[in-house]
């Protein structure tokens, strides 16, 4: 389970350097996770935050399946870890929460985004819409945000990490 990383070409065309960033950041964030044990990963940051790797990690397959099943395809596959009753609940992690679980979950989540994607041309435009706006997304947008999302929370898994053990990197 040990992530390569690897960044895009230099002079990749613009579809291979989105979806190239985009896979380093799925990676970076599996390395921050790397060589922890389950305790761990549910280790919050700080009170009264419950924002732990784990979570991030769940709250990633939640985004990918948002993003690339919902909005892309139109599909309604439903949640994985959060309910209507529970909006939050990816970050609620028990001691029956697992990495195991967790990261097959994740990559599952990244297969199916990279099948629906292969569909697509970047300027397609979505079947579906987000909970935010009626208004559909091309593939690019879709991209781009996905990349902004993994590297925002790959500063939180950064500093969550440092605290656990004080491991850093970039």
């Amino acid at each position: 389970m040990t992530p390569e990383r690897s960044e895009p070409a230099q002079n990749a065309d613009e579809r291979t350097m989105l979806e190239g960033w985009l896979d380093y950041h799925r990676q970076t964030l599996a390395w921050k996770c790397q060589g922890l044990t389950d305790d761990q990963l549910r280790t919050a940051s700080v009170q009264p935050s419950e924002l732990s790797l784990m979570g991030l990690v769940r709250h990633m397959a939640e985004v990918e399946r948002s993003w690339f099943r919902k909005v892309l395809v139109g599909a309604d596959p439903g949640p994985i870890y959060y309910s209507d009753e529970d909006r939050d609940g990816e970050f609620h992690l028990t001691e029956a929460d697992t990495w195991q679980e967790a990261y097959a979950t994740w990559q599952a989540e990244i297969e199916a985004a990279r099948r629906n994607a292969a569909g697509y041309g970047l300027d397609d435009l979505s079947k579906g819409a987000s909970r935010f706006t009626d208004e559909p997304f091309s593939l690019r947008w879709i991209y781009t945000h996905m990349i902004e999302e993994y590297a925002r929370h790959n500063g939180h898994a950064d500093l969550i990490r440092e605290r656990i053990d004080g491991v850093t990197g970039d």
